[in-house]
């Protein structure tokens, strides 16, 4: 597994360059002592690996912004894609002025996944309130705008980024949905409506879209405690399935590819192997409620008849 003995790690995104596997992580120190103090102590860590067991730390990508930025507090999840020889990573940015309740989304680039230069002091994309949920704290703790996941379109028209989000009217508790933009060039993006309804999860975090034969499935992750009204709810990865990459998404035969009681793993990512899908996670928390922060080794998907995704029973 990828591991850190004086850090945490968490969220995490992946980038095959060759035979070799990029992970780009969110870290904190364990210094720290409180696991929950991680968020607003987040950096962007880099390691390689070329079988995605065993891995070689690299030094991080880049700093948060300088005092006053937009992202001067910490960085947060993203993503990276390939474009004309080029990698983009899009990544979630939060700032002290706001006491890093707003989430943005900026972009930085390279040309070997080592040295990555940012693109804009300023961010690239943020909540757009035609649609999208502003900070009001009598309704919601954050302003949520995060975890780009940023895809071609599939028949070359630009651009699309999934994110986490919420929508602006409704109940409070159930306003989660992932948000969606559009962009001809990387750099200017287009709010538009969510690709999914809310009424359900109060955030759907981590987004990552994939598809696999004819089926395109929208992955993320949810706690149980943003699934109000459902007892006994459970953490993990849950997908949502349509017949295009853009939807309209549904739900799936099942609701997660993994969820346990106490959080075991967190914010999945499915990746393709010679040997199939693979799905790595982080490692959250053991059965007694203690954080772990790791990633883990990857477990083989299996994909039912129906559609439904599971992991291999040697997960377990």
């Amino acid at each position: 597994m990828l591991a850190i003995a004086d850090r945490w790690i968490w969220d995490f995104w992946l980038a095959l360059s060759g035979i070799e596997w990029h992970a780009f992580y969110l870290q904190a120190p364990k210094s720290l002592g409180d696991p929950e103090a991680r968020h607003r102590n987040a950096r962007i860590g880099h390691a390689v690996s070329q079988d995605l067991r065993s891995w070689e730390i690299l030094p991080d990508p880049f700093p948060v912004g300088s005092a006053g930025a937009w992202e001067d507090l910490a960085n947060w999840t993203g993503s990276v894609v390939r474009v004309d020889g080029t990698w983009w990573m899009f990544y979630t940015g939060v700032s002290t002025v706001d006491g890093g309740k707003v989430q943005r989304i900026g972009a930085a680039v390279s040309d070997d996944l080592l040295t990555w230069e940012k693109v804009s002091p300023n961010p690239l994309s943020e909540a757009d309130p035609r649609w999208y949920e502003k900070l009001d704290f009598d309704v919601w703790y954050e302003e949520a705008w995060r975890d780009p996941w940023v895809f071609v379109d599939p028949k070359g028209g630009g651009f699309h980024m999934y994110v986490t989000a919420r929508v602006a009217a409704g109940p409070a508790a159930t306003r989660g949905v992932i948000g969606h933009a559009t962009s001809e060039d990387l750099l200017n993006w287009q709010t538009q409506p969510p690709v999914t309804d809310p009424g359900t999860y109060g955030h759907m975090e981590v987004p990552q879209q994939i598809s696999i034969g004819d089926r395109h499935y929208l992955l993320f992750c949810v706690p149980g405690w943003a699934q109000p009204g459902v007892d006994n709810a459970l953490t993990g990865t849950g997908y949502l399935v349509a017949d295009s990459p853009l939807g309209p998404y549904r739900p799936g035969p099942t609701p997660f590819v993994h969820a346990d009681r106490h959080g075991s793993r967190y914010a999945g990512r499915i990746v393709f192997v010679d040997d199939g899908p693979m799905m790595l996670a982080t490692l959250h928390h053991d059965p007694d409620g203690d954080y772990r922060g790791e990633i883990s080794d990857p477990i083989p998907v299996i994909v039912a008849s129906d559609g439904g995704l599971s992991l291999s029973p040697m997960s377990e």
